[in-house]
């Protein structure tokens, strides 16, 4: 799998093949979430919303908003909540502000209590208000606001008097009369526009307009806690560790060195090929060797077998499968240097290699004499040469490393066994045994194994 692709039969193996090691490391990752949210207690959460009349550029309301969490204000709304161990500084945490559409101000209050939380809010928006208030109302000098006064006055009495000799004057008898009225009205209304703009030049007045903040209600009492509740974080932590579970079986499978193919193999060794053979899959003949509690815990957890094995394929019959042993055992002869018995040579822990073994000795019968060998491949011994003429090693594909077969060789040669060759063998899956009919097809003969020269053994 080193250089394969992760696909999806990969991933669905790992499930189907580590289901309970998955699901108990999921459980644990639960209970890491659970202890998780024990340590951050509920945090409820709710908003309340502050209009700002008339045009503000953005800045502006950047600016506001800023204030709505500055200290003086946060300050005041710890002072106004009571003594209940918060303070400016904690709130800053807990409080946020941010501009909504159009001139709207949102102001968030975390607590832990929907009460609470819901308080925090509301007495941070009028805080904020009458902070900003107070700002803007006090922004105009008072000296131009009292000159600015005396000038209205002033200009209402010079209308007043403008008017008054409007009236005395001769009501347009002759022409003199007529252009002075004309005048004074002239003269009136040049003194009504020049208090209007003072009116509208006036930055106190434009002030008042803006300082009118308007609270769009009381915040809503929040009826769930802000995430990450615990559901949540229990749901993560389980989610968390099924999926480090997961890379962890796919990254052991990637820096994996064992051999799977069967010209590797066979260069590892320094070998020939002699063929490959099948055995029926037999899912208890592969379990790991050992016993004890350990075992016990492996086999419960399903980890007493590889997951990284494909699955095995569909067997040809039992026909096929003594072709295969036949072939190979007729390469054996061939190979033999000098007639006599064999060394078969099967790494230890190795249940499909040693099934091999066992099945190849059985098709040879008397033909072949051999003893077995199982040698442990940490500290491979081979036992020492007592007139064989060669040896043979028997295993299975993807179980060993190049290093690890390399010492058997060698272990082989200093033990004066000659390799002759090596077989690999993989497992297959058994046919459903079909009902047996009575036809007159079936009472045929059967062609003679002899017959199928054409087809390497594989």
């Amino acid at each position: 799998m080193s250089d394969d692709t992760i696909r999806l039969v990969t991933l669905g193996r790992i499930v189907r093949r580590r289901g309970r090691l998955l699901l108990l490391l999921a459980l644990a990752g639960a209970l890491a979430g659970y202890g998780a949210s024990l340590l951050f207690p509920p945090r409820y959460t709710t908003s309340v919303s502050v209009l700002l009349p008339g045009a503000w550029e953005e800045r502006e309301l950047l600016t506001q908003a800023q204030v709505a969490t500055s200290s003086v204000v946060l300050d005041r709304t710890a002072g106004a909540l009571g003594p209940d161990g918060t303070d400016g500084e904690e709130l800053k945490d807990r409080v946020t502000a941010e501009i909504a559409d159009g001139n709207i101000i949102r102001i968030t209050g975390t607590a832990d209590s929907p009460e609470k939380a819901q308080r925090l809010s509301d007495r941070t928006a009028r805080e904020f208000i009458a902070f900003t208030t107070r700002i803007l109302g006090n922004g105009a000098d008072p000296e131009a606001t009292t000159r600015l006064d005396a000038l209205r006055q002033t200009v209402e009495r010079t209308s007043r008097r403008v008017t008054e000799l409007a009236d005395a004057a001769d009501p347009g008898r002759t022409v003199e009369s007529v252009q002075a009225r004309t005048e004074l009205e002239k003269l009136r209304t040049a003194l009504h526009d020049a208090v209007t703009k003072l009116d509208q030049a006036d930055p106190a007045a434009g002030r008042t307009g803006r300082t009118s903040l308007v609270v769009m209600g009381a915040a809503a009492r929040p009826t769930g806690e802000a995430p990450p509740t615990r559901i949540q974080l229990v749901a993560a932590g389980a989610l968390l560790f099924f999926l480090l579970a997961v890379g962890g079986h796919l990254a052991a499978a990637r820096v994996s060195r064992r051999l799977r193919t069967e010209p590797e193999i066979a260069a590892a060794l320094g070998t020939a090929l002699l063929g490959t053979v099948e055995v029926p899959a037999d899912r208890s003949a592969d379990r790991s060797a050992g016993g004890g509690p350990g075992a016990v815990l492996r086999r419960l957890l399903g980890t007493d077998t590889r997951w990284d094995v494909p699955a095995p394929k569909a067997s040809g019959g039992e026909a096929d499968r003594r072709v295969r042993y036949r072939r190979v055992s007729a390469r054996l002869r061939n190979r033999l240097p000098v007639p006599g018995p064999l060394l078969v040579v099967v790494p230890e822990g190795d249940a499909t290699g040693r099934r091999a073994a066992g099945l190849l000795l059985a098709e040879t019968g008397e033909e072949l004499t051999a003893r077995v060998a199982e040698v442990p491949v940490g500290r491979p011994m081979v036992p020492d040469r007592d007139g064989e003429s060669g040896a043979l090693v028997v295993l299975g594909a993807g179980q060993w490393t190049g290093s690890e077969l390399t010492a058997v060789a060698e272990a082989c040669a200093d033990a004066g066994h000659e390799l002759v060759g090596v077989v690999v063998a993989g497992q297959v899956r058994e046919r459903a045994a079909r009902p047996a009919r009575r036809s007159r097809s079936s009472a045929a003969p059967a062609a003679p194994v002899g017959d199928d020269t054409k087809e390497g053994a594989r």
